[in-house]
């Protein structure tokens, strides 16, 4: 664990997930950025404030999904406000971005299919990288495991804390259970859904098609990888977390897109 990535003297320390985070946003921002100059008509000269538009949303939406899923762990406005503790979810990051990117786009008449396949290769990158800064930070572990890619983390970690909590781990212990490491996990799918969607991109025939692709993927991927998850923070239902019913309802979204998609090129609405 790393959670702290740098220290400077007289300034506030550098988390090691904040740092992946401004790297995802950095890099999603060159990758998208030269996607959508593929499609005739894009609002180049707009570009920045749509990406900007999109990053603000999925960040609230991200933050908005962990506060309604874990309403016991705030005591106020402060603790809401108070990032450096952690807390995005993933799934409310990308509803939000898909909200926030509609908005700007039907303002300005543009096509929000044009700007979701441009934009999820970028969110795929984005996944892999941020996943990194979790597992660093140590939060989103995964359940007691002892095969070949168990990992364990140390006193005060999530998942000591936790295992500590629930009595499974002796009063002097150093470090937890030996876990799945989901982080690292969920850090591959976010890679490898860069492979696909760029696959997909380049044999698209019509706009949409990168991004039912990305949310089919991604909403099955991560509905068997919660199944491995072992933290607490997720909230759920029926026996589902928040992010398997999100995953259910997103594919079954995208499936229906699929069978709507317009049979248009131009970034116009």
């Amino acid at each position: 664990m790393h959670p702290v990535l740098l220290r400077l003297p007289g300034w506030h320390p550098i988390y090691s997930y904040g740092a992946m985070l401004g790297l995802s946003i950095c890099v999603g921002y060159f990758v998208s950025g030269a996607l959508a100059e593929k499609y005739d008509g894009f609002p180049h000269d707009r570009f920045g404030w749509l990406y900007a538009a999109t990053i603000a949303s999925a960040l609230a939406g991200s933050r908005i999904l962990y506060i309604l899923t874990n309403l016991g762990h705030f005591s106020g406005l402060a603790s809401i406000l108070r990032f450096s503790d952690g807390g995005l979810v993933a799934y409310g990051g990308f509803l939000g971005g898909f909200l926030g990117g509609w908005a700007y786009c039907r303002a300005h008449r543009f096509s929000i299919l044009a700007w979701g396949d441009a934009a999820v290769p970028s969110m795929s990158l984005g996944l892999g990288i941020t996943r990194i800064g979790c597992f660093l930070y140590g939060c989103d572990y995964g359940q007691p495991y002892r095969g070949s890619f168990a990992v364990t983390f140390p006193v005060a970690s999530p998942a000591y804390n936790y295992q500590r909590l629930e009595g499974l781990l002796p009063e002097h212990a150093l470090r937890s259970l030996p876990v799945h490491p989901t982080q690292l996990y969920e850090s591959f799918v976010g890679f490898m859904l860069f492979g696909v969607t760029m696959w997909t991109w380049s044999r698209r025939r019509r706009s949409g098609e990168v991004l039912v692709a990305f949310t089919m993927a991604y909403g099955a991927l991560r509905f068997c990888l919660e199944l491995l998850r072992g933290d607490d923070q997720r909230g759920g239902l029926w026996g589902l977390s928040t992010s398997q019913i999100l995953g259910v309802l997103t594919f079954a979204a995208a499936g229906v897109l699929q069978a709507c998609l317009p049979r248009e090129e131009s970034a116009h609405g």
